[in-house]
C-alpha cells in the first residue's frame, strides 16, 4: 500500500517538475533569453546553461524519489496500513527546500552577509542533520534551482551530503562509542 501511494508521489513529483522546469526556462526564453550561471558567479569560469534542468531536474527528482521509496518501503516492511509519506521525508524535503529557496533569495536581492552565513551555516548543519538523505539533497536542488540553474546547487548538495553522511553515519557512530568507553572507565576507576 505504501509502495503505490509512493509511486504515485514519485511520478506526479516528476510530472511535476518537468512541468515547472519547461516553465521556467519559457519564461526565461520569452524575456531576455535563457541564462547561464558562471561557477563561483565569476566571468572567468566557465558558465552552466540552464537548459541542463530540462535533463538533469526530471532525471534527478526520479532517482531521489526512488531512493526514498526504497528507504520508506524498507522502513515500513511490517506495517501493512502505512499509507503516508513519513513526516520526517516531508520535513526533510520542505526544510531543505526552504533553506534553498531562503539562500537564493539572499543572493539574489545582495543580502550578502545573510547569503554568506546561510551558505557556511549549511556545512554546520550538515555536521548535525542527515541532510545526506535524498529528499533533502532534491530540496535543495529545488529550491535553488531557479535563481542558479540546477548544476551547481546540485554540486554543492553533493558535497554537503558527502560530509553529513560521512559525519552521521562514522564519526557520530564512532563518538558514541568512545563516549561510553569513557564512561565504564569512569565507572571503574571510582
Amino acid at each position: 500500500m505504501i509502495t503505490q501511494h509512493i509511486s504515485r508521489w514519485r511520478a506526479g513529483l516528476t510530472a511535476f517538475v518537468i512541468l515547472a522546469e519547461l516553465a521556467h526556462l519559457a519564461w526565461e526564453h520569452f524575456n531576455g533569453g535563457v541564462l547561464s550561471h558562471h561557477i563561483l558567479n565569476s566571468s572567468d569560469l566557465p558558465a552552466i546553461s540552464n537548459w541542463w534542468g530540462l535533463l538533469a531536474l526530471p532525471v534527478l527528482t526520479w532517482i531521489l524519489t526512488g531512493r526514498v521509496q526504497r528507504r520508506v518501503a524498507l522502513q515500513s516492511a511490517g506495517s501493512a496500513d502505512a499509507v503516508t509519506l513519513p513526516k520526517q521525508v516531508i520535513a526533510g524535503l520542505l526544510g531543505a527546500l526552504l533553506f534553498g529557496i531562503l539562500l537564493s533569495v539572499a543572493f539574489t536581492n545582495n543580502y550578502e552577509t545573510i547569503a554568506a552565513t546561510l551558505f557556511l551555516g549549511m556545512f554546520g548543519l550538515a555536521l548535525l542533520l542527515p541532510v545526506y538523505r535524498a529528499e533533502c539533497v532534491l530540496g535543495f536542488v529545488l529550491g535553488m534551482t531557479f535563481t542558479f540553474g540546477v548544476v551547481i546547487p546540485l554540486v554543492i548538495g553533493s558535497v554537503l551530503a558527502a560530509i553529513s553522511a560521512v559525519a552521521q553515519l562514522y564519526v557520530r557512530p564512532l563518538l558514541g562509542r568512545l563516549r561510553k568507553r569513557f564512561r565504564r572507565a569512569e565507572s571503574l576507576s571510582e
